[in-house]
């Protein structure tokens, strides 16, 4: 194994046992980047902690909080025997249950606060509790109206010739029923690099498109990069991608008209995962009546360039 790939190896099982380094996915199970002096969850900044967390995390939270704030309130009645009336003295149980009754407005009338001190309790988890619940139904509501992008991606970019030039491509498909419109990408590449003093760094090259945006993207979209003389591309074959730790990433914007909000995605292709001499295989077919027709399971199909292949013309290109 090369000694740069070594170095790089002990780096990353280095970094996952490094509790101070937080690390940030573009999508699970795929490019990494790695932060010290971050904190992972910023409790300065709850809004963002509560949209960005994933659903189960999210739940989790929320059900936690509930029964943290309904044993602190129950603590408060216990504490104090006498304060509600159907209580069975020292049970923590109906006080809990009285806790969770009154932090959700809702009462059946069997226990009740019986002294002062139980009206102030109560009065004050009234109000906590209507305050939970509108900023609760508030993230729920914001966690649930964020448009999302239903993209699909083929596994491997590919490069082959188009047109009589060697071309890099990558394609897309709409994976949603609607169609998406206004569609635009921009796909670049991460490449290391070092200067005439020897210094290393990663340079960003954006890779301009043969098309850059499309008015309606319906089925499939394959992204086209010419590899000629201007494309900071166009000398590399896969074992100088691996060796340069290329890493190509594809950003794409469309508008849902369901919706009415712009929606975003992203994706990468390491060095790997660029198939040199391959193309895509057909994905999109003309049934009876002349309507082209996307089958989105063949998307990442790819086959060797000297067969006869391509996506049929049709919505979405």
């Amino acid at each position: 194994m090369p000694r740069r790939a070594v170095r790089m190896k002990r780096r990353a099982v280095r970094a996952r046992h490094d509790p101070a380094l937080r690390r940030m996915q573009l999508r699970p199970g795929a490019y990494e980047l790695g932060k010290r002096g971050v904190v992972r969850f910023d409790w300065r900044d709850p809004y963002h902690l509560a949209v960005g967390l994933s659903w189960p995390r999210f739940l989790a939270v929320l059900v936690g909080f509930d029964l943290a704030v309904n044993v602190a309130f129950a603590t408060l009645y216990w504490a104090v025997p006498g304060c509600l009336t159907h209580a069975r003295p020292g049970a923590f149980a109906d006080a809990f249950f009285f806790s969770m009754e009154t932090l959700a407005t809702v009462g059946y009338g069997v226990m009740a606060p019986a002294t002062l001190y139980g009206h102030l309790v109560a009065a004050v988890e009234i109000v906590s509790g209507m305050t939970f619940t509108a900023l609760a139904t508030g993230l729920i509501f914001v966690r649930f109206a964020r448009p999302r992008a239903k993209i699909l991606y083929a596994d491997r970019a590919v490069v082959s010739r188009h047109n009589g030039r060697r071309t890099l491509m990558v394609r897309i498909a709409n994976g949603r029923a609607s169609l998406l419109v206004d569609g635009a990408a921009r796909l670049y590449a991460l490449i290391a690099e070092r200067t005439a003093e020897g210094e290393f760094y990663r340079r960003i090259h954006e890779l301009p498109l043969v098309r850059v945006r499309i008015p309606v993207f319906g089925l499939t979209w394959t992204l086209m990069h010419v590899l000629d003389e201007t494309s900071p591309l166009v000398a590399y074959d896969p074992a100088r991608l691996r060796a340069d730790e290329v890493r190509l990433f594809l950003a794409v914007t469309a508008r849902d008209p369901t919706l009415a909000a712009e929606v975003h995605d992203m994706h990468d292709y390491g060095a790997d995962d660029i198939a040199f001499g391959m193309r895509y295989s057909e994905a999109v077919s003309v049934d009876e009546a002349g309507r082209p027709i996307a089958d989105l399971s063949r998307v990442s199909d790819i086959e060797p360039e000297d067969r006869v292949a391509g996506d049929a013309p049709g919505p979405g290109g």
